[in-house]
């Protein structure tokens, strides 16, 4: 276990220590996840792949370094969610780590109330994200939120902390190895509240296992310090007719000289059999910009309209 995992609460690391041990024997089958045994993402990791063996890793970085030392096959990573916009910084970690994106999987997010009794409950610890996408049901019922590095963590802390008046915003998952109580499911103020994940791997997928028609490829780019320099970027899609369904900018560095985009699109490239378009697109992106990584190609888990639409 890492120093970094040893900050979990005592039920949380006898869990990681087992679950770490499990993987270690069997690497390939082991899936690396962000977070405290029962948190979404390893309800995730489940979803995707029943017979994985879910690895608890402290940070996103851990989980990703625990792939590129073949500690495991993959990892599953949070990156954007329907009511919060981005979760983690993949567009940062990602390009250095020489991992690609090799899936997708959306998953519905529920969370319930949990502690040691019924309540009344004065305090809910949980991850930022949890207690805000629960503002309403939590201020309906004066239940201060209190943050946490992570949602199952959190279950575990109330766990371990033994006192009945604080309560955890967590997963149903966590409340079975937490031995909590659920007192009241679904306590998310969104019925729609979806987070997507992406499976990253030391290697991308094998041109012969995609369908090009139902294929997402994912990259990102820095444009040129010029007038227009985004616009002349992202013209060769119009004019080919690729789909772009993301385009999100961020900084790189301090100078604030240069932006990068992550960007998604729907099709493939031609090494994989792809309509010619997304070449002449790419080629085009590449001729407007100072630099294009690609982060990987792989199945479509849901269809989606184009940018802006």
């Amino acid at each position: 276990m890492s120093s970094a995992a040893s900050s979990f609460a005592a039920p949380a690391r006898a869990l990681v220590a087992t679950m770490s041990q499990a993987a270690a024997e069997s690497p390939d089958r082991a899936v690396a996840f962000q977070g405290a045994p029962g948190a979404n993402s390893h309800r995730a990791a489940l979803e995707w792949e029943p017979e994985c063996l879910p690895l608890p890793c402290f940070s996103f970085e851990d989980a990703m370094d625990a792939v590129t030392a073949g500690k495991c096959g993959s990892a599953i990573i949070p990156i954007e969610n329907s009511q919060h916009g981005r979760v983690a910084d993949i567009h940062f970690l990602l390009p250095g780590s020489g991992l690609k994106i090799v899936a997708e999987h959306f998953m519905p997010i529920t969370h319930a109330l949990m502690g040691l009794g019924d309540g009344p409950f004065e305090a809910a610890y949980s991850h930022p994200q949890a207690l805000g996408q629960s503002r309403n049901f939590l201020r309906e019922r004066g239940i201060v939120p209190l943050s946490h590095a992570d949602t199952a963590g959190a279950a575990a802390y109330v766990a371990e902390r033994g006192e009945p008046q604080f309560a955890a915003i967590a997963p149903a998952l966590a409340a079975d190895l937490y031995d909590l109580k659920i007192v009241e499911e679904r306590v998310e103020d969104a019925a729609d509240n979806t987070t997507r994940f992406v499976v990253l791997a030391r290697e991308g997928v094998a041109p012969d296992a995609i369908d090009p028609a139902q294929a997402m490829t994912t990259f990102v780019f820095k444009v040129k310090n010029i007038p227009a320099a985004l616009y002349k970027a992202l013209g060769g899609f119009a004019t080919n007719g690729v789909n772009m369904t993301k385009l999100e900018s961020y900084q790189d560095g301090a100078n604030f000289s240069a932006t990068m985009f992550y960007a998604d699109i729907i099709g493939a490239p031609k090494e994989y059999g792809g309509d010619p378009a997304v070449d002449r697109a790419l080629e085009e992106l590449a001729f407007h910009t100072r630099e294009v990584r690609m982060l990987g190609t792989y199945p479509l888990a849901r269809r989606r309209g184009a940018i802006g639409s």
